[in-house]
């Protein structure tokens, strides 16, 4: 049995799509668990509920934590340790092996190439708390009381992802309206394109020596500008590439008034200077090639002309 602990979102349906090619008992665990394959086992379950996460890892081989809080440091802050205590406890108890989807939040504000050596200095609270919660799984693997990967992407990309390249640009272009990009469109930025996020963390968590590491998950090294990737979107549309920057000043003033934005406002160090995402370690072990940025758009492109 392996098992999908926050299965709902982009990450986890596309990994339990994934995971079929190794096992065909798959658990899926949220409050609203949905099959994604007709054979998925249901499991619905609060994961600050310590008794619930202890039943639904019961029986798992593996157990991948993919789940997504609101956006909202104070909800970070106060369920997050809460989750991961609960998580890693079910793990130890049941002899499971954990898998932890991370992003590089914990990593701070990097000059050049991000890879798994990069020493975490966040520089955000949210970034405080993803370096406090990957590390309760690494002290725990140190102790030896644990086996587990930590699995981190850069900002994603793709179909039904909630990210910077879907909801500034592409969203827009559906709508017909100019796409936007927020402070500097000169710098490069990488993204993970999402199915290939779900492919390596199936992989990861199905290979017996990859485990008790840090791994970045496959990710294009041929990382584009602000003002690359809408040349490239802007053409799968048809359109010329005209949009708008958005200052920082414009971002921070429309946060008094918008909470999201708000909530964004300590992280938008990430788009005022190159953010440089390297999965070298993941692609000479596996013999992997990510998606191009290109080929990664266009398909992303054509399932929302569809959907």
């Amino acid at each position: 049995m392996q098992t999908i602990l926050g299965s709902s979102g982009v990450i986890g349906t596309g990994l339990a799509k994934e995971l079929l090619k190794y096992n065909d008992k798959i658990r899926l665990v949220s409050r609203n668990p949905k099959k994604v394959n007709s054979t998925d086992e249901l499991f619905p379950a609060d994961l600050t509920n310590r008794e619930k996460i202890i039943q639904a890892v019961e029986g798992s081989d593996i157990v991948y934590l993919t789940v997504g809080l609101a956006y909202d440091t104070k909800t970070w802050r106060e369920l997050w340790p809460k989750i991961m205590q609960n998580v890693i406890e079910a793990c130890e108890k049941h002899n499971s092996k954990l898998v932890f989807f991370d992003n590089v939040y914990s990593y701070g504000k990097v000059n050049g190439w991000m890879t798994e050596e990069t020493p975490h200095n966040p520089i955000s609270e949210k970034g405080k708390v993803r370096k406090q919660i990957s590390e309760m799984i690494l002290n725990e693997v140190k102790k030896g009381n644990l086996q587990a990967i930590v699995a981190r992407a850069a900002d994603f990309y793709g179909p039904k992802a909630q990210a910077p390249i879907n909801f500034l640009v592409l969203d827009n272009l559906l709508k017909g309206k100019n796409p936007t990009w927020m402070i500097n469109d000169k710098v490069k930025h990488s993204f993970t394109y999402t199915l290939d996020a779900g492919k390596a963390t199936a992989l990861l968590g199905n290979t017996p020596d990859a485990y008790n590491q840090i791994w970045h998950l496959p990710t294009d090294k041929n990382v584009l500008t602000g003002n690359e990737i809408i040349e490239l979107c802007t053409k799968e549309f048809n359109k010329p590439p005209k949009y708008t920057v958005l200052p920082k000043f414009i971002l921070k003033s429309m946060g008094l008034f918008n909470k999201s934005l708000k909530e964004m406002k300590e992280m938008l160090y990430q788009y005022d200077s190159d953010y440089l995402f390297d999965s070298t370690k993941f692609e000479k072990r596996f013999n992997v090639k990510p998606t191009s940025y290109a080929d990664g758009i266009k398909d992303t492109v054509n399932w929302m002309k569809k959907n």
